[in-house]
């Protein structure tokens, strides 16, 4: 039985007065209107109406029913308005998921400025290096990066842009050692590589205007697994290291790291945008899905300026 259903057609007929004017106002049939509500009393083993040739009247029950079903019938409505306003209006939380280095550089000012556009939803995100299950995990959007394509799946993904990876240091440690002109002057420094997965952790592949050149990397005193810290520990002075250039952004613009072997730079880095399904999607993931989009591309666009400057006149194109 359509419990629900037969709820309107019985506060349709108490309010009408009639089975024939409760038909009318539904677009159905007297009859299905009766068998509807006499289906209803079944149910609840009451009678509900009494009735007549000439009228209908509510008995006690019904009375007391009829208060409980105009109540509920408005809350279903409540919950149906609501439902469709999350398809049309962004509001509500937002939970998304980023990588470290891509969230503190990216994702953080995005939210800031995303927020100021839609003072409705909440963001609730979360910084890891681990890969999550968006659905077990109950994310609605996360950023990935990746050297490669990502494998097909069921989830829907956008291809953001590349950040490339150069090389640098501080000017301090380039003043006590000097600066490298060549790959193979890149043995007589301290190398520091950054621990990830995605990328070797005993070379750096060099792809410039000659072509590309594999250095291995010699034993060093220092591994970390984020970005951001290898970029305090180059600051420091403690060697020259292979960084994202959104890692670097703000580092290259105080003048506190600075490009060496500006010609040539390191394995390119993917960001992806993915999200469970198109299907219905809920107003504030595809908010968020549009303006990200926009705002990294715009993000992307000015960090790769910014890295073809640090590579000195005549060096532009190799970046």
């Amino acid at each position: 039985m359509d419990t629900l259903r037969n709820m309107k057609m019985f506060v349709e007929v108490a309010e009408a007065g009639s089975f024939t004017a409760a038909a009318q106002q539904l677009d159905t049939t007297t009859g299905y209107v009766s068998r509807s509500v006499s289906e209803l009393e079944a149910h609840l083993r009451t009678r509900l109406l009494n009735r007549t040739t000439r009228r209908i009247a509510l008995t006690e029950a019904g009375e007391r029913y009829l208060v409980r079903c105009l109540s509920i019938l408005e809350s279903v409505t409540e919950a149906e308005l609501e439902a469709s306003e999350a398809h049309a209006r962004p509001a509500g939380t937002l939970r998304v998921h980023a990588m470290s280095s891509i969230g503190q550089n990216y994702v953080v000012p995005a939210v800031a400025a995303f927020q100021e556009r839609f003072p409705a939803v909440t963001v609730d995100l979360t910084l890891s290096q681990n890969v999550p299950d968006l659905l077990e995990d109950g994310y609605d959007v996360a950023l990935r990066t990746s050297p490669r394509p990502l494998p097909d799946s069921n989830y829907i993904s956008h291809h953001l842009g590349i950040v490339h990876s150069v090389l640098c240091a501080s000017p301090a440690y380039l003043e006590v050692h000097g600066r490298p002109e060549t790959a193979a002057d890149l043995s007589h420094h301290m190398c520091l590589q950054v621990s990830v997965p995605i990328f070797p952790a005993d070379r750096w592949t060099l792809i410039g205007k000659d072509g590309q050149h594999e250095f291995l990397l010699p034993t060093t005193r220092f591994k970390v697994n984020l970005a951001d810290a290898m970029a305090a520990a180059l600051i420091e002075g403690m060697g020259i290291g292979a960084l994202p250039a959104l890692t670097v952004r703000s580092a290259f613009r105080n003048g506190t790291l600075v490009r060496v072997l500006p010609d040539y730079y390191l394995q390119d880095l993917n960001i992806y945008l993915v999200y469970a399904s198109r299907q219905y999607l809920d107003a504030k993931i595809k908010a968020w899905v549009e303006f990200l989009k926009e705002w990294i591309g715009d993000a992307l666009r000015e960090d790769d300026t910014l890295v073809r400057m640090t590579a000195g006149a005549g060096a532009s194109d190799a970046v």
